[in-house]
């Protein structure tokens, strides 16, 4: 496995740390589980979803939390029944997904249909984070300004 040296990029960056995690613990994730199968999907602008296939599962055996800049989704099946499965495809294995999200990014609502559950995410910048156009005076201003104060 390969793996790659930020080494340059710390020492001229001021304020990537979590960047900078993210991609040295991304070469962990490789070799991970991949249960369940996700997709993540940009639905507009500042818009994504993402979804899981959980099925065999009920939205009462699933949660989803969002703190800070972490999505988690767990799901754990109930006791089985009594009933004894001469094959068993369909996982109901315990799971627990965690997504990281950027700055901004919020958790707007969740639902779950057909074996799939969705989860609404929208990017919403405040105001005073957005860029916005200073205006540039003259030399003139800045005498007015000394003057006023004297």
């Amino acid at each position: 496995m390969t793996t790659l040296d930020l080494t340059p990029l710390w020492r001229t960056t001021v304020g990537f740390d979590r960047l900078f995690d993210l991609l040295e613990d991304s070469g962990r994730w490789s070799g991970g589980d991949n249960y369940p199968p996700y997709d993540i999907k940009r639905v507009g602008e500042d818009r994504y979803q993402v979804s899981l296939a959980l099925a065999g599962f009920t939205p009462d055996e699933v949660s989803v939390t969002a703190e800070q800049s972490t999505l988690t989704v767990e799901g754990r099946k109930a006791e089985k029944g009594s009933h004894q499965y001469l094959y068993q495809g369909i996982s109901s294995r315990p799971f627990r997904r965690m997504f990281n999200l950027a700055d901004y990014v919020e958790v707007k609502g969740a639902w779950f249909e057909n074996g799939m559950l969705t989860i609404d995410l929208v990017r919403e910048v405040p105001e005073a984070m957005k860029p916005r156009r200073i205006a540039i005076g003259t030399g003139d201003h800045q005498q007015v300004e000394n003057k006023q104060a004297a």
